[in-house]
């Protein structure tokens, strides 16, 4: 079965979407399922039973359920024009590690997609866990979900976005002489 959405979010802007997501459907296996042609995001589990034969496609990507380590395809990263990364429920956060893995530890440069029950209050912590695009709830307003990327001025915490934590950055129009850093921490 394959998802459309008409269009999603990338960066800080709405653009209209043309990947289409592969889901298997009840008793498909991932060795026998047919890719089609075109901008396909495949489930892991396809990529790996059908590495051979999808490599070569230049217009190819893969998405990982929450249960799915990142560390899966780190010698394929490259073979991929957009990872996705699936959330089955809002309240399921095992998809922000699979991002902070595939940034931080992977080094994954590419586009990084959340895609399932994504819905405006995750944006902001998404952004900061390298997602760069969403394709969020299609029964909610993409533009409402926009406004979710910039809910906060400042963090305290470091993370992909902003590797030095707040007491590690510039204090606002104070001589750096005058910041105090944590007695060198």
């Amino acid at each position: 079965m394959l998802n459309n959405h008409q269009q999603i979010i990338k960066g800080r802007d709405i653009v209209d979407d043309d990947w289409s997501v592969l889901k298997l459907d009840e008793g498909q296996t991932p060795e026998a399922v047919d890719v089609p042609a075109g901008k396909i995001i495949v489930p892991l589990a396809v990529w790996l039973a059908q590495r051979e034969s999808l490599s070569a496609r230049a217009q190819i990507g893969i998405w990982f359920a929450p249960d799915e380590l990142a560390h899966t395809v780190k010698d394929d990263l490259d073979k991929f024009a957009v990872i996705a990364v699936d959330f089955p429920k809002f309240s399921d956060g095992r998809g922000y590690s699979i991002a902070f893995n595939l940034r931080r530890r992977l080094g994954y440069t590419g586009e990084l997609r959340a895609i399932g029950d994504v819905l405006r209050d995750q944006l902001f912590q998404m952004q900061r866990c390298g997602f760069d695009a969403y394709a969020t709830r299609e029964d909610r307003s993409i533009h409402d979900a926009l406004k979710g990327l910039t809910v906060f001025s400042e963090t305290y915490q470091a993370s992909v976005d902003t590797p030095l934590p707040l007491f590690r950055r510039q204090a606002r129009g104070v001589p750096p002489e005058h910041v105090d850093t944590g007695a060198g921490i």
